[in-house]
């Protein structure tokens, strides 16, 4: 089985203190999911947030930060708290695994551990996962484009705001309108303002590419593109990239008064985050530098170097 077979059957990361422990589940697990291993807390943590396993088997006692610690901690950050845990530990009172599943665990194996139930379990955690990210996508998705839509964008922008200000890094918001799409709609129909939607969306989509990137839809026709970690000139060239992305589409828009294409206008803002300003003034200088925009031809965007 090759790698990416394995990173599709779920990626498993392995905390244990007792590298013969991990050695025992990563000899069980090996032939059908990509396994990571911790021997800490502390690096358990890490790899968590760099990895993004699909599921964690825990040990309870180690030295240092012991797996509640662990399990408090992930279920504490929002990039994580959604990882599946299960306890591996030779702890075997009642209250033990009542202690663990009030951590947040999932499940609670006992060792001397039999290799056919964890394999069992593991795929059981990963099926129930598989099923609860299936539900998330669609409560987070605009169905009319596959996009992004605006609540998972709330939660993208919280947590990459965080993000930045720990590493101080900056961060940008384009703000997207399709010209005149209501004029649009009355000239061809809802059913072409919807694909002309798909379209235009796919074709910023492109202009967006990185792993941190999101493109949502804001409302309507608008739409609103998050860059973490990006200024106010690398802003502009994706900015630039979008209005040569749409006007290659070339669909007719008869009704415009700009153009006889299609267009979109953009506010481009950026600031470098701190927790001294409110997220929400980079959304409404992007706001106001898209009025601009509509105000001065349209076809065009507005930028500015910082909130």
């Amino acid at each position: 089985m090759s790698w990416t077979d394995l990173a599709m059957n779920g990626r498993i990361l392995l905390v244990d203190d007792a590298m013969e422990n991990i050695q025992i589940l990563h000899h069980a697990l090996r032939d059908e999911h990509d396994v990571l291993f911790a021997l800490s807390g502390e690096k358990a943590l890490q790899i968590a947030h760099n990895q993004m396993p699909d599921l964690i088997l825990l040990d309870a006692v180690m030295p240092g930060m012991d797996g509640y610690e662990v399990c408090a901690a992930l279920r504490g950050s929002a990039a994580v708290r959604d990882i599946p845990v299960i306890f591996v530990t030779a702890l075997t009172h009642p209250e033990d695994e009542t202690r663990a599943l009030e951590a947040g665990a999932v499940d609670f194996i006992s060792k001397p551990f039999n290799v056919a139930v964890v394999r069992a379990r593991v795929r059981t955690q990963l099926t129930v996962k598989r099923q609860a990210d299936a539900m998330r996508e669609l409560t987070l998705t605009d169905a009319l484009t596959g996009v992004a839509n605006r609540r998972s964008f709330n939660e993208a922008m919280d947590n990459e705001w965080r993000r930045c200000t720990r590493s101080e890094t900056p961060m940008a918001v384009i703000m997207i309108d399709i010209d005149h799409f209501k004029n649009y709609n009355d000239a061809y129909g809802h059913q072409a303002g919807d694909l002309c939607l798909q379209q235009v969306s796919a074709a910023m989509k492109r202009c967006a590419g990185r792993p941190p990137d999101m493109l949502a839809r804001y409302g309507g026709e608008e739409f609103i593109i998050l860059l973490p970690q990006v200024g106010g000139d690398g802003a502009e060239v994706v900015a630039k990239r979008i209005l040569e992305e749409v006007a290659a589409l070339r669909l007719p828009h008869a009704a415009s008064s700009v153009s006889d294409r299609v267009t979109v206008s953009m506010g481009v803002a950026s600031v470098q985050p701190s927790e001294d300003i409110d997220p929400s003034a980079l959304i409404r200088a992007a706001d106001a530098l898209l009025y601009r925009a509509k105000e001065t031809g349209r076809d065009r965007y507005c930028i500015s170097a910082a909130v």
